[in-house]
């Protein structure tokens, strides 16, 4: 199959999950892709420049993938008549209604509208945990609330019926070239590795550092992650605080050199007060870190059952800010014990391109024989 797909922000996860999809899938995945600035222009108004480009691609395309920075219908029509009758999907790596807002700003609707009229034209939608499908049809009511007249509920029911839950491959295989060096800290590595900015909520995870290390507690950090936003302030007060004790300090451009700090922390916290899914943490856990998560968003539905309280090491999950130190104080202590390298990888590894790409090419061939109906 040629299979055409569309990422107008091809950065971050965005990419890695494109760059996985072209590099594992047995059919022809032919990009079409934009650079990841300007997000919100990629979103509302560079189907122009998509369509364009598109014009260039030769082959008979036989399926449209595309993420959910697309404006689709916009794109359709400007390539009209030439995917008329080809299957769409659409992967929700996030959607605009719920992604959380930098304090004194607003949500502009109209890029929940674009959203929503991407939902509606696609064949077939992705979400990328459970979490995310349901947080997404639960917020189309009120949004449809602000309509001036027909309100057009009786669509949530059409999205609903096209959507499942497609968990993104993971790129793990190549972690697997380093080895673990933990045993050599001399103190305890505790591991940031997700995007520096609000919804992650670096104030929550400091303050429980600080706690600890407020009542004699002795631990190390390495802070990596995305940095290529506004930094929040408690990076550089933790900076000042504990600057002798950050092995790293800032976003990691090298694989190899990210994996080797992976491979040398004992615990990953997650503090995040919102995400639709956080790859970076399935990677340090893949790689042996101990993850301390809250217990909500997606985390709880890819934790097994079995580790979520496990009798003989430290707890996963955590409820609050309090259960979250007293987690982290007794790993650190030695009170309870991480868990295993090999009951971490259960976490994970099952995300791993290879486990997850005979799913997506079943997907793939399935959706090339669907009957491409109107919308509405």
């Amino acid at each position: 199959m040629n299979i055409l797909a569309l990422e107008p922000y091809y950065r971050g996860s965005h990419k890695a999950f494109l760059d996985g999809l072209v590099e594992h899938s047995e059919h022809n995945i032919i990009p079409v892709t934009l650079s990841g600035k300007g997000g919100k222009w990629r979103m509302h108004g560079d189907s122009v420049t998509l369509a364009e480009k598109t014009g260039k691609v030769g082959e008979e395309i036989d399926l449209v993938f595309t993420s959910s920075m697309t404006n689709l219908p916009a794109f359709l029509a400007l390539t009209n008549p030439r995917f008329a009758r080809v299957p769409s999907i659409m992967y929700m790596h996030e959607n605009q209604f719920t992604q959380p807002m930098p304090e004194g700003e607003e949500r502009d609707l109209t890029y929940c509208y674009i959203n929503y009229l991407s939902a509606l034209s696609a064949d077939k939608l992705l979400f990328s945990s459970k979490f995310h499908k349901q947080d997404f049809l639960e917020a189309l009511p009120d949004f449809l609330d602000h309509y001036p007249a027909d309100k057009h509920h009786h669509t949530i029911d059409r999205i609903e019926k096209k959507s499942i839950v497609m968990y993104p491959g993971i790129d793990l295989r190549s972690f697997d070239e380093h080895a673990d060096t933990r045993e050599e800290n001399s103190n305890p590595i505790i591991v940031w590795n997700q995007r520096w900015q609000f919804d992650r909520n670096p104030s929550k995870f400091f303050r429980v550092l600080n706690r600890i290390d407020d009542i004699g507690i002795s631990f190390d950090l390495i802070l990596a992650g995305d940095t290529k936003h506004d930094k929040p302030l408690e990076f550089e007060k933790a900076w000042k605080r504990y600057g002798e004790r950050i092995l790293h300090f800032g976003f990691v451009d090298d694989p190899a050199a990210y994996s080797k700090l992976l491979h040398k922390g004992d615990i990953v916290v997650s503090t995040a007060e919102y995400e639709f899914f956080c790859i970076p943490i399935l990677e340090a856990i893949y790689c042996g870190c101990h993850p301390l998560l809250p217990d909500r968003l997606h985390y709880s539905e890819l934790v097994p059952e079995s580790l979520k309280n496990p009798l003989l090491h430290a707890s996963v999950l955590y409820q609050d800010e309090d259960e979250l130190f007293d987690h982290l104080k007794k790993i650190l202590t030695g009170e309870t014990r991480p868990l295993p390298k090999s009951s971490l990888r259960s976490i994970s590894e099952s995300l791993d391109w290879d486990n997850m790409i005979g799913d997506y090419d079943q997907l793939f061939k399935e959706s090339k024989q669907l009957d491409v109906q109107p919308a509405l």
